[in-house]
């Protein structure tokens, strides 16, 4: 018996220009592929001239409420000068569908990756999270879900325990080692999931790779500074979850970048200095759900193509070691700004 193919095995490249020809816009032939794990995206060449930046979403992972939900909000954000590439309102229709996948279309823009040991560049990256933040607190999402202790936690516990994914030999150690950590990040009532007071529509992976920057000197005519891409995992949250990813190295580094990041993001709106204390039970969540989201689309060829340590002993054997060292992280002071 043949295995089932995985729907992203059937998105050729004259699938991606069907689809877009089905909308009006007709390639030249030239396509390159993006780097994205969760989703398709590609850089399509148009016939006059153009070229946009197609992305086919992962079938299952969103509803179509949830996709909705978050061109609305990159509308919004566009529409209050926050610099985000959004998807484009064809035939009246930001989301379309061709035969069985989702697809948006957004204009290209160039940039390079943000430099965030540049302080002035991280001032400036503050000064426009506050912008996106300010518009993300304006309202809340209905259809997308909250960043918890239950989401990217206990959820992806019970999922990876449920698929029998972990070694038998290191199950028990791991899990008990999971349940004391989330026991911890728990204690926050930011994450816990009793309280919705002081969350707000958030970026929500606002990793270096989701920031394009263009530099002062660039000779294209383009904007200088940062723009946000790639808003797929937009949802609920604390607004320090935007902010701590932009963080690297060791403590003194971290509150160095942190500091300038604060110091431009409250040009435009306060900072609670009370979420700095999530920021390792956070680090922690993103731990968790990150196994979980490789074992949830190992079915993908891709995955096992690129992530080929994954499921192996020393894998969770070093991610206890990872969630142990968060525990400690937890119970160390927060970094102070």
């Amino acid at each position: 018996m043949t295995a089932a193919r995985h729907p992203f095995e059937q998105l050729t490249p004259e699938v991606v220009m069907d689809a877009l020809a089905s909308i009006g816009l007709h390639g030249d032939g030239r396509l390159q592929a993006l780097n994205s794990f969760e989703n398709r995206v590609y850089q399509v060449h148009l016939e006059d001239g153009e070229q946009v930046v197609t992305k086919f979403y992962r079938p299952g992972r969103w509803t179509t409420a949830q996709i909705l939900e978050e061109h609305a909000f990159a509308h919004e954000l566009i529409a209050h000068d926050v610099p985000l590439v959004g998807p484009m309102a064809l035939n009246d229709h930001t989301l379309h569908e061709f035969q069985g996948f989702h697809f948006s279309v957004s204009p290209r823009k160039g940039g390079r990756q943000v430099e965030l040991d540049d302080d002035e560049v991280l001032i400036w990256m503050g000064r426009f999270l506050a912008r996106l933040h300010t518009v993300g607190a304006q309202s809340a999402f209905v259809h997308r879900p909250a960043l918890n202790v239950q989401t990217f936690g206990r959820e992806p516990l019970a999922q990876l325990l449920q698929g029998q994914l972990v070694p038998l030999e290191v199950e028990n150690t791991w899990r008990s080692t999971v349940e004391e950590a989330l026991a911890l990040v728990a204690q926050h009532e930011a994450l816990n999931g009793s309280s919705t007071q002081g969350l707000l529509r958030l970026h929500g992976d606002c990793h270096p790779g989701n920031v394009l920057w263009t530099p002062l000197d660039a000779k294209a005519p383009a904007v200088p500074g940062p723009h946000f891409v790639d808003l797929d995992d937009a949802r609920m949250g604390p607004a320090v979850q935007d902010l701590w990813m932009l963080t690297q190295g060791d403590r003194p580094e971290r509150t160095f970048q942190l500091s300038c990041l604060v110091e431009g993001y409250e040009h435009f709106r306060n900072f609670d200095r009370r979420e700095l204390a999530l920021i390792e039970p956070l680090r922690t969540l993103r731990l968790i759900h990150y196994s979980a989201w490789l074992a949830q689309r190992w079915d993908d060829p891709i995955f096992p193509i690129n992530f080929p340590w994954f499921g192996t002993r020393d894998y969770w054997e070093g991610q206890v070691q990872l969630l142990q060292d968060q525990i400690e992280a937890m119970q160390e002071p927060p970094l102070m700004v």
